[in-house]
């Protein structure tokens, strides 16, 4: 498996390496324990704590990312604006501000809360399960993506009907649509009745 920045370990402030811990949650959402990032990931999956943010532009357009070549869970394909998962004792709104700014070089002009999902989406292509609490955050996106390539292969912004017809076409995260579906009624006040969301 390649090694990137989500399997990475990383140095804490007296120079040792650290894995990267996630928090395990129960039904609820409430921890209970930690585990390391792959280590959660791994058959059959351990419930855990994670985030799932949908920027949107002024004319009320999604910003998709195509997840890295190189990322070691479900690589190269479309995605919702930023995902991923707060280290224990991380707020989940400030690690989805935090992650927006490392994956795609921007910082949301706002962002609101927008509900949580529980779900359990194995991805056939590697053996992994996203064993998931997702927060959900919507909010706006009013500078360029300035994507970190190790993290991000491309990014588009798309409406309605756009992402539809990109979605029948181009293979999407396994928990896309049920991170969409969840957050559709924060975007339709965010977005306004006419974009269609």
């Amino acid at each position: 498996m390649p090694t990137t920045p989500a399997t990475a370990t990383h140095s804490s402030s007296n120079g040792t390496a650290e894995a990267i811990m996630l928090e395990l949650v129960d039904e609820n959402g409430t921890t209970i324990g930690t585990a390391e990032k792959l280590a959660a990931h791994q058959a059959p999956g351990q419930l855990h704590r994670a985030f799932s943010v949908f920027l949107f532009d002024e004319q009320g357009r999604l910003l998709l990312q195509r997840r890295a070549l190189g990322k070691y869970h479900s690589p190269g394909v479309w995605s919702n604006t930023c995902c991923g998962h707060p280290y224990p004792d991380e707020a989940p709104f400030a690690a989805a501000a935090r992650r927006t700014h490392e994956e795609l070089g921007l910082s949301p002009s706002l962002l609101a809360e927008a509900g949580t999902v529980r779900y359990n989406h194995p991805d056939p292509a590697s053996g992994l399960v996203e064993q998931e609490f997702n927060h959900l955050f919507v909010g706006l996106a009013q500078t360029a993506p300035k994507p970190d390539p190790e993290e991000v292969g491309e990014t588009a912004f798309v409406t309605a009907a756009e992402l539809a017809e990109r979605h029948a076409k181009a293979p999407f995260s396994a928990w896309f649509m049920t991170v969409l579906d969840a957050a559709r009624p924060a975007i339709r006040e965010l977005t306004g009745p006419s974009a269609g969301w």
